[in-house]
């Protein structure tokens, strides 16, 4: 799994662009990646530009309590059901995001916020940790996240990566404030690289656009769309994440066969549905039934959730954040069969205006307050830029996303039987901490 996030912020006169763009591609459970400043999954990629190093090293054993990295993955899961929603009402199309990078991009950009701008974003994102408390919440969580590939058998650790790479782009010569880049050293390992908006934007958005395709195994595909990076861009920010897992216990492909999958029209379309049991986890809520497939390491799952028939539109439209935790704190062991169907997509989309809905107004016009950022001009932001791609077969899944932000300025368990051959959700989540890196809806996996 692949999720990208680019947040970019110039000057106020950068005119603004709008809309959202959903599109579905293709793509498989191959290919490897890896990026620096943030957890690692393997070799290292060079960003582009100069680097300036910051006199502020990486805390590694951050102050942050468990139940603080608890909390803020309790708040990131609802600003995440939050923002499907408002990107759900607008299609019937499958959708997949991470909420988890649209967070992490945008706490390094509040870190450089002030005022009504401050607390504008942390109402928008659900947070309810003080600032001094969320940001080592975040490099906790971060350093947490770095250790799930440890102690994995040698054909386990083979079958699964994780990374998270933060990195900082910001125009030469532009004057940002040390306490905001100590910050982000300190807590997100994000460094910056210096580069040329001004005189180059289109350039440097494309070798920006090269390299998280890069850290992301090619999966990631022009993050910055044409047009998102002008003259008067400043900095941009980047959060991205590339999970490659094998299931703990894997469908076998001879069990594969085609299958009904009645869309949300009451069309029916035939796909290649896997089978498979497993002793698992299985709750229910209200109106739908939960089951999770765990991945190599058992630390982090894929947690399905299958409304009753008929109720996708009432739950999807309803799921609260605190419902959702109620019912995985109901999770309980089951002798769990299930047959699923293979499915591959990425959606892609400007969180500008979902975000402004949910309440972070000012961060998008002149009354933006970023003067934690830099004093030398007033900054906006001009766009987040969110990719994310998923691909789910027999053997696991893999998924990335990305996020640009752009300133312009013991007994024998009871049997259970999941059949997700109607629409579904479900969410990547690392379980010791409850964080929900992934989450989308499968309507239709026979688009891809």
């Amino acid at each position: 799994m692949v999720t990208l996030l680019a947040l970019l912020l110039a000057c106020k006169d950068t005119p603004q662009d709008s809309g959202t763009d959903d599109t579905a591609g293709d793509g498989g459970t191959d290919g490897d990646t890896a990026g620096d400043g943030g957890t690692d999954g393997g070799t290292a990629v060079e960003p582009p530009g100069q680097e300036v190093a910051s006199s502020t090293a990486r805390e590694t054993d951050p102050d942050a309590t468990e139940a603080e990295v608890r909390q803020l993955s309790a708040d990131d899961a609802a600003f995440g059901l939050d923002m499907y929603r408002l990107l759900a009402a607008s299609s019937t199309d499958n959708l997949f995001l991470s909420p988890h990078s649209v967070s992490v991009a945008l706490a390094m950009a509040w870190a450089g916020a002030e005022g009504d701008t401050e607390a504008q974003m942390a109402s928008a994102l659900r947070w309810t940790l003080a600032e001094d408390r969320l940001h080592p919440a975040m490099n906790a969580l971060d350093l947490a996240l770095a250790t799930r590939d440890e102690g994995l058998e040698p054909d386990e650790g083979d079958g699964f990566q994780l990374s998270i790479v933060n990195q900082l782009f910001g125009q030469e010569g532009f004057a940002f404030e040390a306490p905001f880049l100590d910050t982000l050293a300190l807590h997100y390992g994000a460094g910056l690289r210096l580069l040329d908006f001004a005189t180059d934007p289109d350039g440097e958005r494309a070798r920006i656009n090269d390299w998280v395709e890069e850290v992301t195994a090619d999966r990631i595909v022009d993050l910055l769309p044409e047009g998102s990076v002008s003259t008067l861009t400043r900095l941009v920010l980047v959060n991205a994440i590339y999970f490659k897992a094998s299931w703990q216990a894997p469908f076998e492909p001879e069990d594969t066969g085609a299958g009904p999958f009645t869309r949300q029209d009451g069309s029916t379309v035939t796909v290649d549905m896997m089978h498979g049991g497993l002793h698992s986890l299985c709750a229910t809520g209200t109106g739908f039934s939960l089951a999770e497939l765990p991945y190599a390491g058992n630390d982090l799952a894929m947690t399905l959730l299958l409304p009753d028939l008929g109720a996708f539109p009432s739950v999807e439209a309803s799921l609260t954040g605190e419902e959702l935790a109620a019912a995985l704190a109901s999770l309980e062991t089951c002798a769990l069969t299930v047959a699923l169907p293979r499915f591959s997509f990425r959606t892609t989309f400007n969180a500008r205006d979902p975000l402004t809905e949910l309440g972070m107004v000012d961060a998008f016009t002149d009354a933006a307050d970023f003067s934690g950022m830099s004093t030398t001009e007033a900054l906006r932001i001009s766009g987040v830029y969110h990719q994310a791609f998923v691909a789910v077969d027999e053997q696991g899944t893999e998924a990335a996303a990305a996020t640009a932000v752009v300133e312009d300025g013991t007994s024998a368990p009871p049997p259970v039987e999941m059949t997700l051959d109607r629409p579904f959700l479900f969410l990547i989540r690392d379980r010791p901490t409850g964080a929900v890196l992934f989450l989308g809806r499968v309507t239709d996996p026979s688009a891809g």
